[in-house]
């Protein structure tokens, strides 16, 4: 088992070797300091789609991107939808470590209908990611489970399936399945509905969320590299609602069971040294 001392933040679909300009790779008389020095890239995305989960309406957010990687260390693909993550560990070619996501949340500020629903509160998660590749560099399999801090909001587990394809010099395009399972505890905050709640709300009935699956869906992506030390990428997440999550009447009479967010982001690399 080895370190792999790599970790990411929604960067984007792939991790270029993006850095500023006049910066080369160290040589080997220069190995030794290049084990301080690191490759930072910093980046923002604006997307666009529900306002929560479940919703038909639409609306723009914000989001920061962050990677960093020893100099020397090769780039790691990735897909806009991994959440934060650090390799620990590499067993038989199956990378493992920590990850930490950002959930979000809802209230009647998002839609008014929501009126006499309890509101969700926006939370972080932390978890176990494991990712393989079975062609290097191209066909990655990945899977993430990741329990919430606080709130008791319940435990996600994410599959994905990842193809990269690079074409010409600058251009990376990278597509794949999604499927999300929850447990009972993140689909009762989510999408069930009390007694209670259907009497004072009068849009929606009493429903009981169980879980199991929550969605299936897809992620495309294109990333466009600039210069050596910018890069651009747009992608599209589209995920359908199944199960008790479409079913619920926060879905089914207030929201869609269709879920898409499109998104840019801009990436800005660059060498730093400890």
């Amino acid at each position: 088992m080895v370190s792999s001392g790599r970790a990411s933040f929604r960067v984007a679909a792939v991790s270029l070797p993006l850095i500023f300009m006049g910066f080369h790779p160290a040589s080997s008389q220069d190995a030794n300091s290049s084990k301080s020095q690191w490759i930072i890239t910093l980046g923002g995305s604006i997307e666009y789609g529900p306002s929560y989960e479940g919703s038909k309406h639409l609306s723009f957010s914000g989001m920061p991107s962050f990677d960093f990687r020893r100099l020397g260390e090769a780039p790691e693909y990735s897909a806009p939808d991994d959440n934060i993550d650090y390799g620990l560990f590499d067993i038989g070619g199956v990378e493992i470590g920590p990850v930490i996501g950002l959930r979000g949340g809802r209230s009647a500020f998002d839609d008014s209908e929501l009126q006499g629903l309890h509101s969700v509160q926006w939370n972080l998660d932390a978890g176990v990611f494991a990712q393989y590749w079975p062609i290097e560099d191209r066909l990655r399999v990945r899977a993430e489970t990741r329990q919430a801090l606080w709130g008791g909001d319940g435990l996600l587990a994410d599959l994905y399936l990842d193809w990269f394809q690079p074409v010409g010099d600058r251009w990376l395009l990278s597509a794949g399945p999604r499927l999300s399972l929850a447990n009972g505890t993140y689909m009762r905050s989510n999408f069930a509905v009390s007694a209670e709640e259907a009497a004072n709300s009068g849009r929606v009935e009493a429903f009981d969320a169980n879980g199991g699956l929550k969605s299936i869906g897809f992620t495309v992506a294109a990333t466009y590299t600039l210069s050596p030390a910018w890069s651009v990428q747009i992608y599209d997440k589209y995920s359908r609602l199944v199960g008790d999550a479409a079913d619920s009447p926060i879905t089914s009479r207030l929201g869609s069971a269709d879920q898409n967010v499109i998104g840019i982001t801009l990436n800005r690399s660059f060498q730093i040294g400890f």
